[in-house]
């Protein structure tokens, strides 16, 4: 897991160490000092801590005149023993969307596995956007990690299943991202 590095090629259109609004301002990243890991494995020094110990992230690009974010994924998305969605809600979405973000892109695919428990705080993060035509959308999760989602009726909440998978998002630019999430999302409701 250490090789597995968030992508980079778009750090020329943003770095989340020098965005006043992210969480993650000012931190300084080594390209050799490993010191996060999930469980016993050591990931990449790029990836970023929101509090959950088995769920890391970067954001890959953020745009608050367009209201939207970015954000890469890695690990194991624990909310039965870690409660990693309260973190992530906590550590990183309420920043962003106090900062004037109201659509969440979400990579999924270096998530290894998904353990659900409720999902209010699901619920709390789509209730806080989606009177701004917000939205959350969960781009490339693996399939197996798709269905204990729906399972859990977070796609009640989060765009997620078929459709949103296999996307080429790497071949965009980052700010063409979000309009061609939009056609999905349209797509998906007819």
């Amino acid at each position: 897991m250490h090789d597995i590095e968030p992508y980079y090629h778009w750090r020329d259109y943003y770095d989340t160490a020098q965005d006043e609004h992210s969480p993650f301002h000012g931190q300084e990243y080594s390209e050799f000092h490993f010191s996060n890991k999930i469980y016993n494995h050591y990931i990449h020094p790029q990836w970023d801590n929101f509090g959950s110990s088995t769920l890391y992230c970067k954001i890959l690009f953020a745009d608050y005149q367009k209201q939207f974010v970015v954000i890469e994924l890695i690990g194991e998305w624990n909310d039965t023993l870690h409660n990693d969605i309260m973190e992530l809600k906590r550590g990183l979405i309420n920043p962003l969307i106090d900062a004037g973000i109201r659509k969440f892109i979400l990579i999924g695919e270096n998530v290894l596995n998904f353990h659900s428990s409720d999902d209010l705080y699901y619920e709390e993060w789509y209730d806080d956007i989606k009177d701004d035509d917000g939205w959350i959308v969960a781009l490339n999760f693996r399939e197996h990690v798709v269905s204990e989602m729906q399972k859990a009726r977070v796609h009640y909440f989060v765009n997620v299943g078929e459709q949103y998978n296999n996307v080429l998002w790497r071949k965009l630019k980052p700010f063409h991202l979000p309009g061609f999430v939009d056609e999905l999302i349209i797509r998906s409701l007819k």
